[in-house]
């Protein structure tokens, strides 16, 4: 036991007052006597020869010296050391991705960590600030360094599960600019650790990490797509199932088109980490939606079920500038849904001399066909940059020769070492990286607008390779080098590779939209003709109207899981179209779907045992629970010291009740 206080202890001369009193204190036996004036000399007499009388057991003094003892050890405020937070402020980041909704802990890991974020809030010291922080697919700060308890656990309260990833680097990035303005600041990390951060990232603070979860048995729908069988007649599903537990399991597959149950499959013996698929084929050719459908339970219900929509089968139109790239050609010539025309250029200087250092591009002869700028939905810049940018559709620049209104390039850097930075950004899915060299590549200093998805380390500096980004609503990606400088035309991620840029940048023309969309993933389609608003129709039947902004449509509420309906408008409120087109949401995520917990935050294990090695430690003080005592003893003595007077109001109470008239004594008839 420790004491906050201790100099109240001096209070503890007081204990051998209260005693010397009852000392001094005469005691007489009450007697009713005629007359007490032959009795005042003799009390005298016994007054002036008896100062001190002897100590004989007394409860008021008892009580009283009770009183004082809990009084003075509530004064010096005794505390012990327990596990919790104890700092001078608190940031507590609450992890709501969908891993989070794991039941392998009871009722699952989110309500765990909020009943274990209320124990921190309740053993805090009452001059320890909190603040609380939401990390979710954005990070939300739900109470900012406040004082009082009462908000703090309703805060906690509006915390709710989320069905995608979490935003983890830029919650932790929040705290740490709280708690470099806090000193004594603790951050406190409540997730089950299955976060993307970036390297290197800076924690100002005090960094712990309670991790949540027992286990990751769990098995999910992985991939789910229809695509039209060869002349149309016909649709074919394709669907993945994955099991990311560490046992063999046996799991039953119901495959569902339109609503309608149209066949069942027994998947047995998964192994650990392995995968099975499923293909059915011969779907009716008017199918519009299929919905997979894993039967029986596990630890994760969110990922057990996938949806997927009929694709819109209007090509997207691509236009390639370049200066007659065989590898981009022969690519795109094969993807399905791409419709491409090619504009040759004439060749542009280097963008480096030998020296390295930046020289002016000439203006090329002919410079590209803009014409078609209404009719592209995505343009392919290889080793070009035209004099003015067209100003519809996306954009995809490959090694660009100078800087243009969107990055500044400063250079040329030799063999750079390919790095992912987020294995789980859509232009990477099931793209493999790790055997791609690269001869030379671009400097580009990355924009604020962009993110980067693969860099190249040289010299211990990252160089971006691949990143991407959205500047009032168009999409931008760059890749750095020229393909005919690397081995990834000769790859297989490189039609991978392509592909997903193509989908991401443009995802669809006309009024087309993307098929698949991640939960939370902002989504931005080109407006049909004549067409203004759009009314989305969402999983659970509620509906939302969006205005066309820019000619395009901007669609942001996207975190319910299943599939999505749109029926565009014109400016009278008609229908635009004839039917709705649709996409679908689902969690085909890595990071969520393996559940094996944490120990650590991945890329700051350093940091968080170093600032938050062994369990968390707080002073729990014991000054009120003494306090309450103390105050009852005080009742009580007083209690005790009116015991007279209280029977005496007792007697009269009783006889004022027995005078009532009416009232029947007993023994009276």
């Amino acid at each position: 036991m420790n004491f906050l206080a201790p100099a109240a202890f001096a209070l503890g001369l007081l204990l051998p007052v209260i005693v010397a009193l009852y000392l001094l204190k005469l005691r007489r036996i009450e007697r009713e006597v005629s007359s007490t004036y032959l009795w005042r000399k003799m009390v005298r007499d016994i007054e002036a020869n008896a100062p001190w009388q002897k100590l004989r057991p007394n409860l008021l003094m008892v009580l009283q010296l009770l009183f004082l003892t809990l009084l003075i050890l509530a004064l010096a405020r005794p505390f012990n050391w327990a596990e919790g937070a104890g700092g001078e402020a608190a940031i507590l980041i609450l992890d709501t991705s969908a891993s989070m909704s794991a039941a392998d802990v009871a009722p699952n890991r989110l309500e765990s960590a909020r009943q274990r974020s209320r124990q921190l809030i309740d053993e805090l010291p009452g001059t320890s600030r909190v603040t609380i922080i939401e990390a979710g697919r954005e990070a939300r700060v739900l109470l900012s360094s406040s004082l009082d308890r009462r908000q703090a656990h309703l805060a906690i309260d509006q915390v709710q599960p989320g069905t995608g990833d979490s935003d983890m680097s830029v919650s932790l990035e929040l705290a740490s600019a709280i708690a470099s303005r806090q000193p004594g600041t603790e951050i406190i990390v409540l997730s089950d650790g299955r976060v993307t951060l970036p390297p290197r990232l800076a924690i100002k603070g005090a960094l712990r990490f309670i991790p949540f979860g027992l286990n990751g048995e769990n098995q999910a729908v992985s991939l789910l797509t229809l695509e039209p069988a060869p002349g149309n007649a016909s649709l074919t599903a394709f669907v993945q199932i994955t099991n990311y537990g560490e046992n063999a399991v046996s799991r039953r597959l119901s495959l569902f088109a339109d609503g309608l149950l149209i066949n069942v499959f027994d998947i047995n013996d998964i192994r650990p980490g392995g995968q099975k698929n499923v293909i059915a084929e011969g779907l009716p050719a008017q199918t519009r939606l299929v919905e997979a459908q894993l039967d029986g339970t596990d630890v994760l219900a969110l990922d057990d079920r996938a949806v997927a929509v009929h694709p819109d089968t209007q090509p997207v139109p691509v236009t390639l500038v370049s200066q007659g790239n065989l590898f981009l050609k022969t690519g795109l010539s094969l993807l399905p849904g791409v419709e491409f025309t090619e504009q040759e250029v004439t060749i542009q200087p280097d963008p480096a001399d030998s020296t390295g250092t930046p020289t002016p591009a000439p203006s090329p002869e002919p410079t590209a066909d803009s014409s078609a700028a209404g009719e592209t939905a995505l343009w392919i810049l290889d080793n070009f940059i035209p004099e003015s940018q067209t100003e519809t559709g996306s954009l995809l620049f490959i090694a660009p020769p100078r800087s243009t209104d969107y990055f500044t390039t400063t250079g040329l850097v030799q063999a750079p070492a390919v790095r992912v930075i987020d294995p789980t950004d859509p232009l990477l899915n099931n793209v493999v990286l790790d055997e791609v060299s690269i001869l030379d590549a671009v400097a580009v200093t990355l924009p604020a607008w962009a993110s980067p998805v693969v860099a190249g380390e040289l010299g211990g500096k990252n160089i971006p390779l691949l990143f991407r980004g959205e500047i009032n609503g168009r999409r931008i990606a760059v890749l750095s080098f020229d393909l005919r400088h690397s081995d990834l035309p000769l790859q297989v991620a490189f039609p991978l590779l392509l592909t997903n840029l193509i989908d991401w940048l443009a995802p669809g023309a006309g009024s087309a939209v993307p098929v698949q969309a991640a939960p939370g993933e902002t989504l931005t389609f080109n407006t049909p003709e004549n067409s203004q608003s759009a009314v989305i129709t969402r999983p659970d039947g509620s509906t939302v109207q969006v205005q066309a902004e820019n000619g395009r449509f901007i669609l942001t509420d996207t975190t319910q899981l299943g599939s999505y309906s749109i029926r565009f408008q014109n400016d009278q409120g008609s229908d635009a179209l004839e039917r709705e087109t649709a996409f679908a949401v689902n969690l085909f995520s890595l990071n969520e779907s393996s559940l094996n917990p944490a120990d650590n935050l991945p890329g700051l294990e350093a940091q968080t045992t170093q600032a938050g090695a062994g369990p968390l430690r707080s002073m729990r003080e014991w000054w009120r629970p003494l306090a309450l005592l103390a105050l009852g003893l005080l009742v009580g003595e007083w209690f005790v010291y009116q015991r007279a007077a209280l029977a005496r109001m007792r007697d009269l109470l009783v006889q004022a009740v027995n005078r009532r008239p009416g009232r029947l004594r007993k023994g009276n008839p």
